[in-house]
């Protein structure tokens, strides 16, 4: 219909209907978003820190606790209808009788394209007996005033982006004696002020209402430090955000910080044994999101409105590999080069981007002099996106944080690496402007001076040992070469001799870890690879081959294990070692049976996953 300024009504075409639903948690468990949801903004406060306890003689007083680490992040990538697991971290106790006070615990929310940890509170610091210093945390505990001849600060530090130090304690003449407050996440806490007889008041905490509302009693203002005391005077109050007082009138211990803010336990002081305030529980606040695509060209909106054609959702289409589906999403398989060629891209409403794996071919097992151990090959190189356009499938740590990629129409070159020959490095794979290095090659075992080193690549290959005395094994190769964010591989093992009497090489690093060492005459394990389910399978790729062991004189020694994920197992005396498993990107396992070869590494793989309807 027509408004009076001849504009147009036309559809809102949303990415993310999310109807501003706000869910706060205040105990650990799961947030599911709506159906339609796609983005979220998220508030992230861990519990407080304990004030610091005071003894009952002599008449020192305590720091308050510092305030849990507090983080406020917009935009986080989600999937609709999916449960997300978040920690909501517990309060750190005060101490009694000149203790710290306790940290608080971290707070975490679970979103698998960016998951958010932010640090418990440090306690406050305490009078003697106990430890006098504020405690290091998401914000600083305040700092007692057992600080004798005031030499430097005794506060704790917060963490950069979470909160801020507490302030220092000051020894003096009674009734001046006073406690730092402890830091909160929008200010430092404030030193003790013995000319003043006052207790150092807590940090301010944050007010995050303009991100979520008003939540709470404290109207979303999050993470106050807790006060710190004086012997005889004004007490330190309480950060705003839920911060405790100091040493409260009547049993004389410090104000818990208030429950689900975050903040930090007051400090307290003599006469009498008393104890400092527990620090707030934490809270995790979720924020489910409309967000609008942006602008349809109107001349196109008006002809739509008049055919009865106003657009709704469009989705990718696509040709290419080997195809499935699972749900509304489609996987596009390459065990070998091809092309993937996208011939409609979709819209904001449907899909635009898809996820992606792509794992170099592992390198190849190292080859033996005279039954001299070679090391196992590493993986080739594992990149991955984090799932979250298609469906949320589990992936590995390494695709945890990783964007789906925006495609256009036109045909994609899909390269998938050969695994390495006997001795030789894997061959990168690539697609989408993804490339994943093929793995290095395992180091050869050699009957003479000293053993191969193994070979840089995705993942570096094992080491290979030698027979010469003094010993001389060949080191490790260096994975993630070149290197890439987040790291696509590990270092291979370095390899062991022992004065010629004993054998074992190191194995191939893996997606996931490095590569083992040798030891007397066993190989090391190859180093794990990745799981990734975006095939709709938890499927492991990415293990670096086994190293070879040996011992003289006969002994058979232990062969080094595969990494899962498609690794080679290493070789031993009359027994060979075994090749890396196709399309796992696997590494050859390194050889010791006196055949002088080594083994192949297995082919890379690269697979493409995006919603279809």
């Amino acid at each position: 219909m027509a408004r009076t300024n001849g504009g147009i009504i036309g559809k809102r075409n949303l990415t993310s209907f999310g109807k501003s639903t706000v869910t706060s948690k205040t105990s650990s468990g799961n947030v599911t978003t709506q159906p339609g949801t796609r983005f979220v903004t998220t508030v992230v406060v861990a519990g407080g820190g304990g004030g610091g306890g005071a003894p009952s003689a002599p008449d020192h007083v305590s720091g308050g606790g510092g305030a849990g680490g507090a983080r406020v992040v917009t935009c986080i990538s989600v999937c609709g209808a999916t449960a997300y697991p978040m920690t909501v971290g517990g309060a750190g106790p005060g101490a009694s009788a000149g203790g710290q006070g306790t940290a608080g615990s971290n707070s975490v929310a679970g979103f698998s394209s960016n998951p958010i940890t932010v640090c418990g509170g440090g306690g406050g610091g305490g009078g003697p007996p106990g430890t006098l210093t504020g405690a290091n945390g998401g914000s600083g505990g305040g700092g007692s005033s057992a600080n004798p001849g005031n030499p430097g600060n005794n506060n704790g530090t917060g963490v950069c982006g979470q909160g801020n130090p507490g302030g220092r304690g000051y020894d003096a003449a009674p009734p001046a004696l006073t406690g730092g407050g402890g830091g909160g996440a929008g200010g430092a806490g404030t030193a003790g002020n013995p000319p003043g007889n006052a207790g150092g008041p807590g940090g301010d905490g944050i007010d995050f209402s303009p991100y979520i509302g008003n939540v709470g009693p404290t109207c979303s203002v999050f993470a106050g430090g807790g006060g710190g005391a004086v012997r005889s005077g004004t007490q330190g109050t309480g950060g705003p955000g839920g911060g405790g007082r100091a040493r409260l009138s009547g049993p004389g211990n410090g104000e818990n910080g208030t429950t689900n803010t975050g903040g930090g336990g007051g400090g307290t002081g003599a006469p009498g044994a008393n104890a400092g305030g527990t620090g707030g529980p934490g809270i995790v606040v979720v924020k489910e999101l409309n967000k609008a695509s942006g602008v349809w060209n109107l001349r196109s909106q008006f002809a739509a409105r008049k055919s009865g054609t106003w657009p709704g959702a469009e989705f990718i289409t696509a040709t290419g590999g080997s195809v499935t589906t699972s749900g509304n999403y489609k996987i596009h398989t390459f065990n070998s080069s091809s092309n993937f060629v996208v011939t409609a891209v979709g819209n904001p409403t449907g899909s635009t981007q898809v996820d992606y794996l792509v794992v170099g071919g592992g390198g190849g097992g190292g080859a033996d002099q005279s039954g001299i151990s070679g090391g196992g090959g590493g993986a080739g190189g594992y990149r991955e996106s984090s799932g979250a356009v298609s469906g949320c499938y589990g992936v590995s740590p390494l695709g945890a944080c990783v964007a789906a990629i925006t495609v256009s129409s036109q045909s994609y070159p899909i390269v998938v690496g050969a695994g390495g020959g006997a001795a030789s490095c894997g061959f990168d794979s690539s697609g989408l402007g993804i490339t994943s290095s093929g793995g290095g090659k395992g180091g050869t075992g050699v009957n003479g001076s000293a053993g191969t080193a193994g070979t840089a690549g995705g993942s570096g290959g094992g080491g290979g040992s030698n027979n010469s005395n003094p010993a001389n094994p060949g080191s490790g190769g260096a994975g993630n070469t070149p290197p890439k964010s987040p790291p696509q591989g590990n270092a291979g093992g370095d390899g062991f001799s022992f004065q010629g009497h004993s054998f074992g090489s190191g194995g191939g690093g893996g997606a996931t870890a490095a590569g083992a060492g040798g030891g007397p005459g066993q190989g090391g394990a190859g180093g794990a690879g990745g799981t990734s389910s975006i095939n709709a399978t938890p499927t492991v790729r990415g293990g670096g081959g086994g190293g070879a062991g040996r011992q003289p004189l006969g002994g058979v020694g232990t062969f080094g294990a595969p990494g899962p994920g498609g690794g080679g197992k290493g070789g031993q005396a009359n027994l060979c070692a075994q090749n890396g498993s196709t399309n796992t990107g696997g590494g050859g396992g390194g050889q010791s049976s006196g055949t002088g070869s080594g083994t192949q590494g297995g082919p890379g793989v690269v697979i493409i996953r995006y919603q279809y309807q």
